[in-house]
């Protein structure tokens, strides 16, 4: 019979969990409530949620987000998962602002007996039907389908078209599975508004930034009529992708956000393909996310192009 030290099946389990342990684990795996408090106090264990402890401890100083998000949902029982913006980030979905609050659900009586002492914590109590609950990277949040229909009733348009975007983009939602989310939030406060967003949805769009830039053009009556527009020359050798493109004036809206061109590669190879796009008689216009935030800048500047290379070929 192999008998297995207790500190290793701590460090077993907490490796499939971000480097955590709950009480109730570390009770089963043979440490009393005394072992727990001492390790504790000495700063071997850190808490990071309610008998929920770190015992990693090169990621005690600053767990990642994961950890922390993992944490309140272990600390809230078996029924518990994450809702809401916590269960987008934790599929992937981009589009909402960043925010410190994990949103975490519980069903009915298990919500009201539920103790929260972590501020950053927010509580719902909402029934989720099975099924709608799935487990990503071992943590259990409403399934993306549930999620996206949950956010899109309380966000505001451009973030929530944003988040209908990156969802569909990432093959997390399919276009069949869009058209069935007004059933799902019909009678609901916010449908009228969200069935608008779903309308407006478009999974070619590669990051929120382009979603914004789609936005203000289309609010400003300058909607381009293609995105990802391929150009290739004569002898079909693709050229470039622009983001946001209008054909007839031969015009191109690339959304430069951080992530993907904020290395000296991405700008170096961004030139290069500019320079190519430009060669092949198309004008090339750069956004960044704070020209999304003025109303009419991106559609202003968007027209006057358009009118500068009409008058140019006229």
């Amino acid at each position: 019979m192999v008998v297995v030290d207790r500190t290793d099946l701590v460090r077993v389990i907490a490796g499939d969990q971000d480097g955590l342990i709950t009480r109730a684990q570390a009770l089963r795996a043979g440490f009393s409530r005394h072992d727990i408090d001492h390790l504790v106090t000495v700063g071997r264990w850190r808490p990071l949620a309610r008998a929920v402890y770190l015992v990693r401890s090169r990621s005690i100083e600053s767990p990642a987000r994961q950890c922390r998000i993992r944490a309140a949902v272990l600390s809230l029982g078996p029924q518990a998962h994450a809702v809401f913006g916590t269960a987008a980030e934790l599929h992937g979905i981009a589009g909402l602002p960043p925010r410190d609050e994990i949103h975490v659900a519980l069903p009915g009586r298990a919500a009201k007996l539920a103790r929260v002492s972590d501020p950053a914590i927010v509580l719902h109590q909402l029934e989720h039907p099975p099924g709608a609950v799935v487990q990503v990277n071992g943590i259990a949040a409403t399934e993306p389908r549930l999620t996206v229909s949950e956010i899109i009733l309380r966000e505001c348009r451009y973030a929530a078209v944003s988040v209908l975007d990156s969802a569909l983009n990432r093959g997390l939602l399919t276009p069949e599975c869009l058209a069935t989310i007004p059933a799902l939030i019909r009678g609901r406060r916010g449908a009228v508004a969200a069935r608008g967003y779903l309308s407006e949805a478009d999974g070619r769009a590669q990051s929120p930034l382009e979603t914004r830039s789609r936005l203000r053009c289309v609010d400003g009556g300058v909607p381009p009529d293609t995105l990802q527009l391929e150009v290739r020359d004569d002898d079909g050798y693709l050229l470039g992708i622009g983001d946001l493109g209008w054909r007839g004036p031969r015009l191109i809206a690339e959304a430069d956000g951080r992530d993907a061109h904020g290395t000296p590669e991405a700008a170096y190879a961004d030139r290069r393909r500019q320079n190519r796009l430009v060669n092949a008689g198309w004008t090339i216009l750069r956004f960044t996310w704070q020209d999304t935030l003025h109303p009419t800048y991106i559609p202003k500047t968007v027209r006057q192009a358009i009118a500068a290379l009409r008058a140019r070929r006229s």
